[in-house]
């Protein structure tokens, strides 16, 4: 079966966020007033797996060896089946 994975990695609570910071600065000077900005990066991983299981374990070793560093991001993985 074929699955499409939908990861969303975020920093940490407590983790410093430049890049969100930098936007929430820049939206500032635009006129807009945002109480925080946080940044989030997301992967959209097709793979063949015998089942549902298999495809999100195969995800979340790829998530702990490579997309995220498990110190300082949370990822969360929405998986689906696609034909």
């Amino acid at each position: 079966m074929l699955y499409l994975a939908e990861v969303t990695v975020k920093l940490k609570a407590g983790m410093l966020d430049p890049e969100g910071t930098t936007i929430k600065r820049a939206l500032e000077h635009l006129g807009y007033h945002p109480n925080s900005v946080r940044s989030a990066k997301e992967y959209l991983i097709e793979l063949e797996a015998e089942s549902a299981d298999k495809a999100r374990e195969q995800i979340d070793q790829m998530c702990q060896k490579l997309i995220a560093n498990p110190i300082i991001h949370d990822y969360i993985i929405d998986l689906r089946e696609i034909e």
